[in-house]
């Protein structure tokens, strides 16, 4: 039997489904299992021992898009599947799944786009508050018996293979700053996918500066894409101007791979960070995390992981426009973010410090 997943877009969208690909090859160990992601989150999967192959659908702009869909169609047509189940739901991932001429067809019954599907499973109205993982999990809940059940965190995490390559590109960069094997490590990502999501940079530069003069033996290393290097660049000059930070104990990493973050944040004593891709990336080892939310929820976007594995989820609280499709802030002074304050995440910083951490061999992919 051959299988497609589909899921599109976002980093944190592909780990979100990663339990559903182990419980899949669990279910159907005889089947190959495709998956079909975009560029920036195929590293997520491309190491994941439980797949067969990993398509990439690549996002040029402007017309290139079409022909290179239609290209796309073609190949995953010519790969004859007998079943594509679209993670996604989303009008791009909607017609590739169509597209791809397997026999079944499974997706959620969007108006519009229902009919590219041959079994069809309506949104359901707890969506919104129940995990991302558990939504996902319902569109093959049909699929085997075995996958009828709930699934579970300590059971079903996420998981991102570590990429040897990567982690010794990463432990050559760690010994070429001068980090000590061993010295505690402090991963804090400062950026975020839009600005509904971002926490005030000078609360990160009060937590950076805080952490460091806590405790002087620290090194914290500020991570963003590239193309928020700035971030990560004012973030660290705010905290070395306003407190007593050693030369050494804050960098700004601004140009890692996406493997290459997860094998730091495996290295690391700590992850602080925003509802992001990074966040969920994160989750896939046992590093403790501190998770900031603020349009979003915890009860959907929480770390889904071992609950043994530490996790300090800090929020704002209720408020009447929360949660929100981050398209306006109703409000207009992103109170979500701007009301949470920095002395909220140095104190989960600091407790999750504290709390003790399972041993390295569950970093493991199983």
């Amino acid at each position: 039997m051959r299988i497609l997943l589909v899921r599109l877009r976002l980093i944190g969208d592909v780990v979100l489904t990663t339990p559903v690909i182990r419980a899949l090859r669990r279910a159907l160990p005889d089947a190959t299992l495709s998956y079909l992601a975009e560029p920036a989150a195929a590293p997520v999967v491309t190491a994941n021992p439980h797949l067969d192959e990993v398509i990439v659908a690549r996002r040029p702009r402007g017309l290139r898009r079409i022909e290179t869909d239609l290209a796309l169609a073609r190949d995953l047509r010519r790969r004859r599947f007998d079943l594509a189940v679209d993670l996604h739901g989303g009008p791009r991932a909607s017609w590739l799944t169509f597209a791809s001429g397997a026999r079944e067809r499974v997706g959620y019954a969007v108006p519009g786009r229902w009919w590219m599907y041959t079994r069809r499973h309506p949104r359901d109205p707890r969506a919104h508050d129940r995990h991302s993982v558990e939504n996902q999990w319902a569109l093959v809940r049909e699929l085997h018996p075995s996958l009828a059940r709930t699934p579970d965190r300590r059971h079903d995490p996420v998981e991102m293979a570590e990429d040897p390559a990567a982690a010794a590109r990463l432990d050559a960069r760690l010994a070429g700053a001068g980090f000590e094997p061993g010295a505690p490590v402090i991963v804090v990502h400062v950026g975020a996918g839009n600005r509904f999501r971002q926490w005030p940079l000078e609360y990160f530069a009060e937590l950076v500066g805080r952490l460091a003069e806590n405790a002087p033996d620290r090194r914290i290393i500020l991570t963003t894409g590239p193309d928020q290097a700035d971030l990560a660049t004012r973030v660290a000059a705010e905290a070395r101007a306003g407190f007593r930070v050693a030369p050494a104990g804050i960098a700004a990493w601004s140009d890692l791979s996406l493997a290459e973050l997860r094998s730091l944040i495996g290295r690391g004593s700590l992850y602080v960070g925003g509802d992001s891709g990074p966040m969920h990336v994160a989750s896939t080892t046992t590093t403790p995390i501190v998770a900031v939310y603020g349009p979003t929820l915890p009860r959907v976007w929480a770390p889904w992981r071992d609950p043994d594995l530490v996790a300090e989820l800090v929020e704002y609280g209720s408020l009447p426009c929360r949660p929100c499709a981050q398209r306006a802030c109703d409000p207009g002074d992103f109170r979500c973010l701007t009301w949470l304050p920095a002395a909220s995440v140095i104190e989960a910083a600091e407790r999750a410090l504290t709390r003790t951490r399972p041993r390295r061999d569950r970093d493991r992919p199983s």
